[in-house]
Order: C-alpha cells, then sequence, then structure tokens
C-alpha cells in the first residue's frame, strides 16, 4: 500500500492528480452495499407495494445516473467518458436487506472506483427515500470497494469475509 496521498500537491493543498501522461487503458470496477430494513418493508418492495413505485427499478436507474455525475458530486475526480455502468439491487430475503452491486467500465487514463462507490451509494439511498414511509429504521451498509483492475497500480481483490 502506497503512503503517498495522491490528492495533495508538495506543499500539502488538495489538488486534482494531472493524468496527462497515464496511458490510457480498460478499467473497471466494482462495488457493494446493502439496505438492511424491516422483513416487513422488504416484503412490499418485493411485491410492488410501495406507493411511489418499483424501488428496484427506480433505485438501479438512480445508481447509473449517479456514476455518470460522480465528478460533479466528488470534486478532485476527473469527469470520465464511461463505457458501461451496471448496478443490481437484488431482494435478500434471509438477511432483510436488498443488497446492491455496482459495475463500471471506462477506457482512460484514471480509474473508476469512486464511480462505482458513487452508484452504490445513491441506490442505497434512493431506495431509503421511496420505503421511508413505512420504515425509518433503514440503514445503508457496507459500502466497499470488491474489485478494480487497470492502470499503473494494477489489479485490486477485497477479501470478503462470507
Amino acid at each position: 500500500m502506497s503512503s503517498k496521498l495522491t490528492h495533495l500537491d508538495e506543499s500539502g493543498r488538495a489538488a486534482m492528480v494531472d493524468v496527462g501522461d497515464k496511458a490510457v487503458t480498460q478499467r473497471i470496477a466494482v462495488a457493494r452495499g446493502a439496505v438492511l430494513m424491516q422483513p416487513e418493508t422488504l416484503q412490499m418492495i418485493i411485491e410492488g407495494a410501495i406507493k411511489k413505485g418499483d424501488v428496484i427499478t427506480v433505485a438501479e436507474l438512480a445508481g447509473v445516473m449517479a456514476a455518470k455525475r460522480t465528478a460533479e458530486l466528488i470534486p478532485l475526480c476527473h469527469p470520465l467518458l464511461l463505457n458501461k455502468i451496471d448496478v443490481l439491487c437484488t431482494p435478500n430475503v434471509e438477511e432483510s436487506r436488498v443488497d446492491i452491486e455496482a459495475t463500471v467500465r471506462v477506457s482512460g487514463k484514471t480509474g473508476v472506483e469512486m464511480e462505482a462507490l458513487t452508484a452504490v451509494s445513491v441506490a442505497g439511498l434512493t431506495i431509503y427515500d421511496m420505503a421511508k414511509a413505512v420504515d425509518r429504521s433503514m440503514r445503508l451498509s457496507d459500502v466497499r470497494l470488491i474489485f478494480k483492475e487497470g492502470g499503473r497500480s494494477g489489479a485490486f481483490r477485497a477479501v470478503e469475509a462470507e
């Protein structure tokens, strides 16, 4: 693990990383998270009984939209022309939660970890927003990077304790 923070200049000020000299490579990032909730809330989501509409579909679309706008939300992120964004929200009845996974791909000079993490976070927030009328105790949990590949730093795969 590198001990140098890449978003600080020589004097310690926040700075966007200069990626001008980097090679364009295929890059991918996968992030995961979950929204934990009461079993009754999850059942309502599965049955389509939430008054605001199809929670899963809206959350997946919100995640895609968020990934595309990450540079507008995170000050030092580069705007990227993304090749592919896939957000999947899966009801998990055994754990009383909706599992969220986002995969983002780009041909570029910088990675897409932030885009994948943003997609998961906003998908989770959308689930909360759509179902909060029936369950304000929901919580977004365990948002994390699972995998990334491409670029100088190489591949990363999280050790999942499952």
